[in-house]
């Protein structure tokens, strides 16, 4: 993976430089909120490490769909796009977005319906200060990236 732009996140006193292979991508994150930033940062992470550790997966392309930072598998079309961004309605909201017109988020609606906040068919919302059920959420983030896989 070769590395274009990478922008500064330095949140509480923490200087850390995050690498993007995408311009626009690294131009997105640099103009979040900087907590927001930091929150969205830590999701892209988590949405890159999921894949890494599943073969099935292949590499993900990071790009901008409706100029938001999202995650296609388009190296093994094994899964469907997951996307990240703040909630328009709600500065203090973040979500990750998945395609409406898959089943994935009612899936994720009757496994994990204590863990998480649901935006209808298409969201899982996170508030500013929600501590994040990782395991949970890596969960859903495999399923999505395996979407295909599995339909067929």
């Amino acid at each position: 993976m070769q590395y274009k732009k990478e922008i500064i996140n330095s949140l509480n006193s923490k200087t850390k430089k995050i690498q993007f292979e995408n311009d626009s991508v690294a131009e997105v994150f640099s103009g979040y909120p900087e907590k927001l930033r930091e929150k969205l940062l830590y999701l892209r992470q988590l949405i890159l490490d999921t894949a890494s550790g599943n073969e099935v997966v292949g590499n993900l392309e990071e790009t901008l769909k409706w100029g938001e930072p999202s995650y296609l598998t388009t190296q093994t079309k094994s899964g469907s796009t997951v996307r990240i961004h703040t909630v328009k309605e709600n500065p203090e909201q973040y979500a990750m977005y998945f395609n409406c017109k898959t089943n994935l988020v009612d899936g994720f609606r009757k496994k994990y319906s204590t863990k998480f906040t649901f935006g209808g068919n298409r969201s899982i919302i996170f508030h500013l200060k929600d501590k994040i059920p990782v395991k949970e959420l890596e969960d859903c983030i495999s399923q999505a990236l395996t979407y295909h896989k599995k339909k067929s």
